[in-house]
């Protein structure tokens, strides 16, 4: 790292989040949440009876990188696809709440758009019902989504690509937007889910520990198989650098230094760690873009997943939420890792 982190070093880089610009492309998902108590078992099967109390929808996918951005300050562009459908309806009208531009959205009409519906019982999530396709986008699609990006490009301070495994993300769109994003200059982040190989050429890659296994095809059970595994993927990207998200156990951090760089995360009580993923790769982002090291980005972006991480539902942090966990985040980060090394 270029120099010890301090606290107010690290508020200065959360202050300039303010004067940024993203553009987020991926997979869109409308998160809805049927909220309610159970009190009894059905009499016509051995299932939960949920007294629904209230209903609400949340951008979710990439959309909940767009939400974090914003959260966090930030401004932004959105790339995706939704369908010509009351739930294409809903995704516009929660954009515009959030004072982002629809005109990126790409709406299809013979592609409905992706939407997860989950019954919330007690804080504990009972059933969730997907509606969704994963078929790649058709070329027609494909070059109304690059022409969006074309537009949105120029505006822009860094771009991250949300690969949620919807279609949207097919190789040849990954290999045409890559071409547009090197050609502008522009630094990439991506939170990916299969092949590396499109996205040679980003600066950051963000998967979790689960994802870095299906990647490699290589069980991670030590710290040498995460070495030899973020090996192997760098040199797929290029060099890029990798950050491995680990749960409860912080992040791994794999730039200058080959053997790696474990940022801790204090503990904290966990509600829900959906959605989580999306707040870490628009804090690193942003962190980054901000001029702040790759240790310092990780040091945020455990602060700001740990805000989320305490919430129930697809959540997002306010800059005053994660300045309060700064101090946490920070101390964790500088402790001694000897432990950790132990395990993965």
């Amino acid at each position: 790292m270029a120099r010890p982190p301090d606290l107010r070093r690290l508020e200065t880089l959360l202050d300039g989040f303010s004067r940024l610009r993203l553009l987020v492309v991926g997979d869109l998902v409308l998160d809805e949440y049927l909220w309610g108590d159970v009190d009894r078992v059905s009499p016509e099967a051995p299932v939960p009876v949920v007294h629904i109390h209230r209903e609400s929808m949340v951008l979710g996918g990439a959309g909940n990188v767009v939400r974090n951005a914003v959260a966090l300050g930030a401004s932004c562009e959105f790339c995706a696809a939704v369908g010509d459908d009351r739930a294409g309806d809903r995704v516009v009208s929660l954009l515009a709440d959030l004072g982002v531009s629809t005109a990126g959205l790409v709406r299809v009409a013979d592609r409905p758009t992706t939407r997860k519906t989950r019954v919330v019982a007690r804080s504990q999530q009972i059933v969730r019902f997907d509606r969704e396709t994963t078929e790649p986008v058709t070329p027609r699609t494909a070059r109304a989504l690059l022409a969006a990006v074309d537009a949105a490009l120029p505006h822009c301070d860094g771009v991250v690509l949300e690969d949620y495994g919807k279609g949207l993300l097919a190789p040849r769109v990954l290999r045409a937007a890559m071409r547009r994003f090197a050609a502008a200059g522009v630094p990439v982040s991506v939170d990916p889910k299969a092949d590396l190989a499109a996205y040679r050429g980003a600066s950051l890659v963000k998967p979790n520990l689960r994802e870095v296994e299906s990647l490699t095809g290589a069980r991670i059970v030590s710290r040498t198989d995460l070495e030899r595994a973020a090996l192997r993927l760098r040199r797929r990207l290029g060099g890029a650098d990798l950050v491995v998200t680990r749960g409860a156990s912080g992040m791994t951090l794999f730039g200058d230094d080959a053997h790696g760089v474990e940022v801790a995360t204090p503990p904290r009580e966990v509600f829900d760690v959906q959605g989580a993923g999306d707040t870490a790769i628009a804090a690193l982002t942003l962190a980054l873009r901000a001029g702040g090291s790759l240790f310092e980005a990780a040091v945020l972006a455990n602060a700001a997943a740990g805000v989320v991480v305490g919430k129930v539902g697809t959540a997002t942090a306010s800059p005053d939420e994660v300045r309060e966990q700064l101090p946490a985040a920070l101390e964790a980060a500088r402790g001694e890792p000897a432990a950790q090394r132990e395990r993965t």
